[in-house]
């Protein structure tokens, strides 16, 4: 199965990219009542992407292929097939009806990129190592909120090297583990302890992974949470952190 990608993931040519929207009535998720469909724009060369002439229509999607993944949280899927889409820019327009047809349709234009396939040559295999950051490390009981995870290569500054190594982090897939702290416990009580462990990011931009954690299910205490990057044959796990969540 071949990985799909977020629109700021570096999509290439042959691949699935995820287009998400998300829609808020009084900054709370909100369910709009039909989306009639999505289309995708080539932008062309050094064109204005406001300038509705200067778009090529690539694709229609209709309403009915739009997935409706919670409230107010929706996506389509867009396999960029080579002779279909270019390496360039993209528009995906949605044609969106939020409360009833005697009002009207909108649209929502949001923007993306397919890139050209990521070929580096090197003597040696990937070796660097890459480091993680993460915030908040501190959060109040019952807060629903994303943890944010950066990733950065630890390699040579303003080089092709560091280029390469910051497109790896890109498109490498984030996994978090979250285990609560106790002292000294008995092994037994390990999988009690664990909050999660190897869940995937639930969005990602550029080197940045997100991760929605809701602190109800969780006491009030110190939690240990570290992270993995998976790149081909390689794991990066990331040291341990704390993480507080208090009263």
């Amino acid at each position: 199965m071949t990985q799909i990608k977020e629109r700021y993931q570096n999509p290439t040519i042959d691949e699935t990219v995820r287009l998400r929207l998300y829609f808020y009535n009084s900054n709370m998720f909100s369910d709009v009542y039909e989306i009639k469909e999505v289309n995708i724009f080539r932008i062309p060369q050094n064109a204005d992407p406001s300038l509705i002439g200067s778009r090529v229509l690539v694709q229609t999607i209709p309403g009915n292929q739009v997935v409706n993944d919670g409230t107010g949280r929706y996506y389509v899927d867009v396999f960029t097939e080579d002779g279909v889409y270019v390496i360039g820019r993209y528009t995906d327009v949605w044609t969106v009806n939020y409360v009833n047809d005697n009002l009207g349709t909108s649209e929502v234009a949001n923007l993306w990129q397919i890139y050209p396939n990521l070929w580096y040559s090197t003597p040696v295999p990937v070796v660097y190592d890459f480091n993680f950051i993460f915030r908040p490390s501190q959060l109040r009981k019952g807060s629903k909120q994303y943890l944010i995870i950066q990733v950065t290569p630890n390699v040579p500054k303003g080089t092709d090297l560091q280029r390469y190594y910051e497109n790896l982090a890109i498109i490498g897939n984030v996994l978090v583990s979250i285990e609560q702290r106790c002292g000294v416990c008995i092994p037994q009580e390990q999988d009690l302890r664990m909050i999660a462990c190897k869940q995937p990011v639930q969005f990602s931009e550029k080197m940045f992974g997100y991760y929605y954690l809701d602190t109800d299910c969780m006491d009030v205490g110190i939690y240990d949470i570290w992270f993995q990057l998976d790149i081909g044959d390689n794991n990066y796990v990331s040291p341990r952190f704390q993480l507080q969540i208090y009263a």
